[in-house]
């Protein structure tokens, strides 16, 4: 199968949608109710601060949340949060003050006032016909970002998107006063795919996982054990970290050990994007002479530059691993399917 393909089904009675490039399993969002999903708003209210850290405890409907960056604020203040991620094994839900209203060609900034175009976006003609839209449907007081899948679409698909966000931010950052409560519910997988993904096939019959072939997919996610074509690498998650191991299989060669080295850059953002895997990840790759090494992180940086979840490049220790820091914005795949 060639091209891109969303696939919209269910996996273990949750919900869940598959990016499928040339067949080849891209990307996979599945539903989970054991945590608030990401986006999701709420009306909180202060706890205490925590001494060093810099961030505060805030009370939420669902428990408990931590605000990072948190200086001025005092115990028993109402405000209005936003999740960023999943919370790691009884932790607090990590939350920020900095709200985004996010659809497919528009995010709403109340807190950013001012209208930015994706820099994706260079024809001038093109720039200057969505910002004429975006000066009908939205005034200074409020901020607005125009996405990249803004380019070619029709002024009407624009407009709507702007003003449905625009309405749904007005609404909810109107509404301050209360207990904890919650305003809006982060989008599950079928929405996040129609927001974030593009393609011109779309599967939403019951059963497309299977006739697609993403089942078999998701079944090999569940094994450590990754083949490179050139060599193979291990993915493992442990309670402080993953450990990415990377070999060469027969050949011990510094050619052998160069080329692993180098799929293995290009494989690891899909893998830990795939099985769903952040925080702290160390890679032990193949050996090889210092001098590939600018060579190696240049492909490191070039494979996750166009990865959507965050992810800080640390660079090389001591002992010769490499790190990287990687946001958790998702639960670990091995855990959903445990659960479901």
């Amino acid at each position: 199968m060639k091209g891109r393909t969303i696939v919209l089904d269910h996996l273990g009675g949750r919900e869940a949608a598959a990016l499928l490039v040339d067949g080849r399993l891209d990307d996979l969002l599945i539903d989970d109710d054991s945590a608030p999903r990401p986006g999701t708003i709420y009306r909180a209210v202060t706890d205490r601060g925590m001494k060093g850290q810099g961030g505060m405890m805030l009370r939420i409907p669902d428990g408990t949340a931590w605000l990072r960056n948190a200086s001025g604020l005092k115990s028993g203040e109402t405000m209005l949060v936003q999740v960023t991620g999943v919370p790691e094994g009884g932790k607090a839900v990590p939350v920020t003050d900095r709200i985004l209203f996010k659809s497919r060609y528009a995010i709403v900034t109340p807190g950013a006032p001012g209208t930015n175009i994706s820099r994706q976006i260079r024809d001038d003609a093109e720039r200057e016909r969505l910002l004429a839209i975006a000066q009908d449907e939205m005034d200074d007081t409020r901020g607005l970002i125009l996405r990249s899948s803004c380019e070619g679409a029709s002024e009407q698909d624009i407009a709507e998107d702007i003003a449905a966000m625009r309405d749904l931010a007005d609404r909810v950052m109107a509404d301050v006063s209360g207990p904890p409560e919650m305003l809006t519910e982060g989008d599950g997988p079928h929405l996040l795919a129609w927001r974030e993904w593009s393609a011109p096939t779309v599967v939403t019959k019951p059963g497309g996982f299977a006739r697609e072939g993403v089942l078999d997919q998701i079944d090999a996610l569940t094994r450590a054990e990754i083949d490179l074509g050139e060599g193979f690498m291990t993915v493992e998650a442990t309670r402080a970290l993953v450990a990415v191991d990377v070999n060469t299989g027969g050949d011990t060669s510094p050619a052998a050990a160069l080329k692993a080295n180098m799929a293995a850059a290009r494989a690891l953002p899909r893998q830990l994007r795939l099985r769903g895997l952040g925080g702290q990840v160390v890679v032990d790759f193949a050996g090889m002479s210092k001098g590939h090494r600018k060579q190696l992180e240049q492909s490191i940086r070039d494979s996750f530059r166009s990865d959507p979840i965050e992810t800080s490049l640390v660079g090389w220790t001591a002992m010769g691993l490499f790190e990287l820091s990687r946001k958790r914005e998702r639960l670990p795949l091995a855990r959903l399917l445990r659960e479901a």
